[in-house]
């Protein structure tokens, strides 16, 4: 039963939108009531979050545990003693038959900060094994690893939206907040109201495109050379803040010589984006007073993301738009926790606070937080796709709690298929998900509006979701299940179900790391509406704002990281000739498990298309509606025509939320990022016809 009107935050996206749930009727469902005093939205909600609520009802969501009948072959209903067995059983005996990194963990970045950290202490601790990774690894793993690189932290942005508006100019590249995240447009609108100005980077004239005061519309793969001639402009026209560059960092020198090879002339041939325009665009940026980068997952989901984001920190640092008020660069996170997803321990080579698994310091003060022996921690595991890869193989079961990788992964065909080889395969999850249906233990868990913890939003911001519902008598938390199952494999305690004791065990872990989060607590949370990492103590007041005197490298500089342009894994040929990039929709979110549950959304977005350029589809002859076939050298999807000229004409996108046959990551190429592991989704080779 619902109790009194609650403050809490929206269960979608890094915003973290805050809303307040009122109880309706009975007090068995709830309402969402705008939160017009939260600064990072101020009542604003896009359709999602306002229908958020519909997935907690019991006709869309699990309600108690799933086990597979051994004669029906089939998901049967069962009681939580014999789930929890089966999980304990599948889990322990792998291990013990073919050692413990045979058996994986998967998290989400949907998890909030608490069940991150007991997730990955679960994994280490309890199952002794390296294997662990997490789906933000698709997310900004690219952005983490330029900004590790570039400033020696990670958080996703280095100041807070509200700075947005009161800058001079910025450029967005990948990023189509008008639909990810459409509150945060209002930051755009304010920033051109302000007298600033805006360029999107986009190879789709999408609905924020059509808010620029310029749209570059480079060929998918192409941003880093874009990124590397506009920096060769700044260079050529003498728009260098050498004082900065003396001053606040390292390594220009070869910076400067990497971007000077990528003359105006070349990158047009290459990206497709006049030489004009590429001038314009430094004009635009170099003659403001102040000026920001924000990048998303379009030029990020690529196997150079990480070059790719470097070159644009150059770019910032080589105009002194970055550890200065109003200036920066910055990424746009995805996930509901993806900031925080990562920091705790769910990323196979990170501890809490942003350790490092193979720093010894950081081993041991996370071992004496545990009261384990630092030896017994196992080092870095494979990476959220090389994991998925191995199943089957190396890794014989698997725990998934918070992921759909049936639809969520590239080459997911494959995918599926691994994960149907496993020995065991039990998963956590609030719906019966594509994943959870291969699932041999299926836990109904609790969501957003059912339990308290806390998340971290784009900012940085550590916000705190209070519990608003009961959940149904027949679900757990997933803190609650980790308990358990700790229990069963003979760890009956450090696992605590209380979600505050967590966090206050959380705090002491991080304390002293890059991710600190040592003096906040859930009653300054609540207070100050989040509090900012890093907040070492509970006399400080947080973070908002990093970088500003000195970056956090061993001798505060920024470093300068040369980079070079190379082509896509997959570039087009005559039996490929069109690019396919990926991404969402506004009334959708990651691979749909949830909001595909929601009438409402489903009727503003029921399914796959395919959206191409007039010309491209008169060449294979397809009409508005017509059923398309896309194929890639992984597989085949179909879906209707959505013909627009907000399309380059040697490109087609697709948004991934659906499984079936408009499954978009049958195609897309898991061909990864050496540095950050991640996958190109954004761009890889495909042959578009008729479906006949």
């Amino acid at each position: 039963m619902a109790r009194t009107e609650t403050s809490t935050h929206c269960p979608y996206c890094a915003l973290q939108c805050g809303m307040k749930l009122r109880p309706v009727t009975d007090g068995t469902v709830v309402e969402v009531v705008e939160r017009t005093d939260f600064p990072v939205n101020r009542g604003a909600l896009c359709g999602k979050g306002r229908t958020a609520p519909a997935v907690l009802s019991a006709g869309v969501r699990l309600t108690g545990p799933l086990v597979r009948g051994a004669a029906s072959g089939e998901l049967e209903p069962a009681g939580w003693d014999e789930a929890l067995e089966r999980i304990a059983e599948g889990l322990g005996g792998t291990r013990a038959e073919h050692g413990a990194d045979a058996v994986g963990v998967f998290g989400g970045g949907g998890l909030t900060n608490e069940k991150a950290y007991a997730l990955g202490k679960f994994a280490r601790v309890v199952l002794g094994t390296s294997q662990i990774d997490y789906n933000g690894r698709f997310c900004m793993s690219s952005a983490a690893a330029a900004h590790q690189r570039a400033f020696g932290l990670d958080r996703g942005l280095p100041f807070p939206l509200e700075d947005i508006p009161r800058t001079g100019c910025v450029i967005l590249v990948g990023s189509n907040l008008a639909e990810t995240m459409p509150p945060a447009l209002r930051y755009l609108t304010e920033l051109r109201e302000n007298g600033g100005r805006l360029i999107v980077i986009d190879p789709r004239r999408t609905r924020t495109a059509e808010q620029a005061d310029l749209h570059l519309a480079p060929r998918p793969g192409t941003d880093l050379a874009l990124a590397l001639g506009m920096l060769h402009l700044v260079v050529a026209e003498g728009r260098v803040d050498e004082e900065f560059v003396r001053t606040r960092t390292s390594g220009w020198d070869e910076a400067r010589a990497g971007a000077m090879a990528h003359w105006p002339e070349l990158v047009e041939r290459i990206t497709g984006v006049p030489v004009p325009q590429l001038r314009e665009a430094v004009e635009m940026f170099c003659g403001a007073g102040s000026g920001m980068v924000l990048t998303a997952r379009g030029p990020e989901q690529q196997a150079k993301g990480t070059d790719t984001v470097g070159a644009w920190i150059n770019f910032c640092l080589a105009t002194g738009r970055a550890g200065r008020p109003l200036s920066g660069y910055g990424c746009l996170t995805g996930q509901g926790n993806g900031q925080g997803g990562r920091e705790h321990g769910q990323k196979a080579d990170q501890l809490p606070g942003y350790r490092k698994l193979t720093d010894p310091a950081a081993r041991r003060h996370v071992a004496g937080v545990w009261g384990v022996d630092p030896d017994s921690l196992p080092g870095p595991g494979r990476s959220a796709y090389e994991l998925l890869d191995a199943l089957g193989r190396d890794v014989r079961s698997l725990l998934v709690m918070a992921s759909n990788p049936v639809v969520s992964a590239p080459r997911a065909g494959h995918i599926e298929e691994r994960l149907r080889s496993l020995d065991f395969l039990a998963v956590a999850d609030v719906v019966l998900s594509e994943t959870a249906a291969l699932a041999d233990v299926v836990l109904p868990v609790t969501q957003w509006a059912e339990e308290t913890g806390t998340m971290t939003n784009l900012e940085g911001r550590v916000l705190l979701r209070q519990q608003a519902v009961t959940p149904p008598p027949g679900v757990r938390s997933d803190l609650e299940v980790l308990h358990a199952l700790a229990g069963l494999l003979g760890h009956k305690k450090g696992f605590p179900a209380d979600p505050e004791e967590v966090f206050d065990e959380l705090r002491r872990a991080s304390a002293g790391g890059p991710a600190d989060y040592a003096g906040i607590t859930y009653a300054r949370i609540a207070e100050e509406d989040g509090v900012f990492w890093p907040c070492p103590d509970e006399e400080h007041a947080g973070t908002p704002r990093l970088f500003l005197e000195r970056f956090a490298t061993d001798d505060g500089l920024a470093r300068f990281v040369p980079v070079v342009h190379r082509p896509a894994a997959e570039e087009t040929d005559a039996a490929y000739p069109v690019v396919l990039t990926t991404g969402r929709v506004v009334s959708q979110y990651q691979s749909g498990a949830q909001t595909r549950r929601v009438d409402e959304l489903n009727a503003a977005a029921p399914g796959p298309f395919v959206e191409l350029h007039p010309r491209l589809a008169e060449r294979i002859g397809v009409a508005e509606g017509d059923a398309v076939a896309v194929t890639s050298r992984r597989g085949r999807a179909v879906a209707p025509a959505r013909i627009t000229v907000a399309i380059r004409q040697d490109t087609v996108f697709m948004p991934f939320h659906w499984p079936g046959e408009g499954r978009a990551n049958t195609l897309t190429n898991p061909a990864l990022d050496p540095v950050s592991r991640m996958p190109e989704f954004k761009v890889c080779a495909v042959r578009v016809e008729a479906a006949g």
